[in-house]
């Protein structure tokens, strides 16, 4: 399989440039989970098709990860899949339950579980390096970026065997047998890292670990459990010379042991302020984020005056990339997401 490279415009595009601590014309802006949820056109385009099933037609992922860029003019195109793709990908019967999330019919808590998890091949996954480089060639100047579910988040799911509010199964193994625990998060890391890589290598512009639950845990629990296994993760692509995003959800306090993982920007939620976020991580990484997305729904006056301190924390900055600070949420009014891409340009121009 040959690999194939971003255009160079994509490779020098705003979003790039930002996330290695490089002069913009303007700070980038794009939003997590904004392919889908909230568009109309998704909506349509998914009606009688289930999520993973359109996890896995290129017709599909193109179609709904072109929809944002079309509709909103954002800065970057996010790869539209789901986390549990490559796990469902090495044959774990799972499913994506419309209003619950992913659902595992067997969960993972002993020895022989683990030992049925398999390693991703890119064989297992051709729709997604076709999806990717459909994509690219339709996307020009515009990068694409490919993401993949971090090791502890893919673990809580298998181990809870669906989303958990307390995750009383997950820290149970960690703690009560750690060596299975190293030994699941070991094979999650190599699946992250190779459905990166095929996203990577298909000509994504940049790569982000998106770790949902890793804010459950304490930041010694997230040094002896999980950091070495996200650094596995991302070390996957190292090579590839694509910028890496790490972000986690609640990870305040966590924002410099997850760049020291190997990110080449971090991820801050809405709970935690650019300027506490870079505070915390004394200037070492780029930042991405971090509208609260509920202020979404506020009157456009008090949204507009966060938008813009938004921006303007972002400035101190070595690079900026605006987002939310968690996804698009689905009642969200499209217009709306329209006008902050505007505003997040106009205040940000150079």
């Amino acid at each position: 399989m040959t690999t194939s490279q971003p255009p160079a415009a994509a490779s020098d595009s705003p979003l790039v440039r930002a996330a290695r601590g490089l002069d913009v014309p303007h700070t980038p802006v794009w939003f997590m989970r904004q392919a889908g949820r909230s568009l109309p056109e998704y909506r349509a385009v998914r009606e009688g098709v289930g999520m993973l099933e359109a996890c896995r037609r290129p017709d599909l992922v193109t179609e709904i990860t072109l929809q944002p860029v079309r509709r909103h003019g954002v800065d970057a195109a996010i790869f539209f899949s789901d986390i549990v793709v490559p796990l469902a990908a090495v044959g774990i019967d799972l499913d994506i339950v419309p209003g619950v999330g992913p659902v595992v019919a067997e969960p993972v808590r002993d020895r022989a579980g683990v030992e049925r998890i398999r390693d991703l091949v890119p064989e297992d996954v051709p729709d997604i390096d076709e999806s990717v480089r459909r994509l690219v060639a339709e996307l020009g100047p515009t990068p694409l970026i490919g993401f993949a579910g971090a090791p502890f988040t893919l673990a809580s799911y298998l181990v809870e065997g669906g989303p958990s509010k307390n995750h009383e199964h997950t820290k149970a193994l960690m703690h009560g047998d750690p060596d299975l625990w190293h030994d699941l998060c070991a094979r999650l890391a190599r699946i992250s890292g190779a459905f990166l890589r095929v996203q990577g290598e298909a000509g994504a512009s940049a790569l982000q670990l998106f770790d949902s639950w890793a804010g459950v845990l304490s930041r010694a629990d997230y040094v002896r459990f999980v950091q070495e296994h996200s650094a596995a993760a991302l070390a996957e692509v190292a090579d590839l010379g694509v910028p890496r995003i790490h972000f986690g959800v609640g990870t305040g306090e966590l924002l410099t042991l997850m760049g020291e993982a190997g990110a080449d920007v971090v991820g801050v939620d809405y709970r935690v302020s650019l300027t506490d976020a870079l505070e915390r991580t004394g200037g070492r990484w780029p930042l991405q984020g971090n509208l609260d997305p509920a202020l979404l729904f506020a009157p456009w006056e008090a949204l507009e005056r966060r938008v813009r301190e938004i921006v303007e924390e972002g400035r101190a900055a070595p690079g900026h990339v605006f987002n939310l600070g968690h996804g698009v949420l689905p009642d969200t009014d499209p217009d709306v997401v329209t006008r902050v891409v505007e505003l997040v340009h106009e205040v940000s121009a150079r």
